[in-house]
């Protein structure tokens, strides 16, 4: 009797607590596709960072991931010697980017923040990097637009901003990479 309600308190709790945790491990990896624009987590490739990096060539200033996964990006400029900002939704990416840019030695140049991109400026980036969606990049375009100086680069992954011409393009397929130049989209003079 008391040893089978005893072994039946173990299972009920081994199993609670494994679905609490199991929940708490997928929730932040599946929020994202619910939300009216659905941004998932996909890791940039080797390819595509190569041809971000390539964008960054000749620049210099405050560098911002937008949407920055797990610190792919942030850590491959930041061991360029930018100083580098990644924004994510998700907490498990924010923590494990941290974790590996303090394994690989950049953690004092990098920043790693939860939040959202659409509550943040980035007023105070001059290079500024996105793996966005179709549905957000015009929203996106515009609040760039309001935000940024003249003297700002965005580079576009994946998918490319549909007004915007790009001023320099690399790669192909889904790792091409296309780089704006504001100065060039508002006829405006680098500051």
């Amino acid at each position: 009797g008391s040893g089978r309600r005893r072994w039946g308190l173990l299972v009920t709790a081994g199993v609670g607590g494994t679905l609490v945790a199991l929940y708490a491990v997928v929730t932040p990896f599946v929020t994202p596709a619910l939300r009216k624009v659905c941004l998932p987590f996909v890791p940039a490739t080797s390819t595509q960072i190569q041809n971000v990096l390539k964008m960054l060539e000749n620049r210099s200033g405050s560098l911002v991931d937008v949407g920055s996964g797990d610190g792919r990006i942030v850590i491959a400029a930041a061991k360029r010697g930018f100083k580098a900002v990644g924004y994510e939704l998700n907490p498990w990416l924010v923590w494990y980017s941290r974790y590996r840019a303090w394994r690989d030695g950049v953690h004092q140049n990098t920043k790693f923040y939860i939040s959202d991109l659409w509550k943040v400026s980035f007023s105070h980036y001059t290079n500024v990097v996105v793996f966005g969606v179709p549905q957000m990049m015009p929203h996106l375009e515009k609040k760039l637009e309001k935000e940024l100086e003249c003297n700002a680069r965005i580079i576009a992954c994946r998918f490319p901003f549909p007004c915007w011409i790009p001023d320099h393009t690399t790669g192909e397929g889904i790792d091409t990479v296309w780089a704006y130049d504001l100065k060039h989209s508002r006829g405006c003079e680098t500051k």
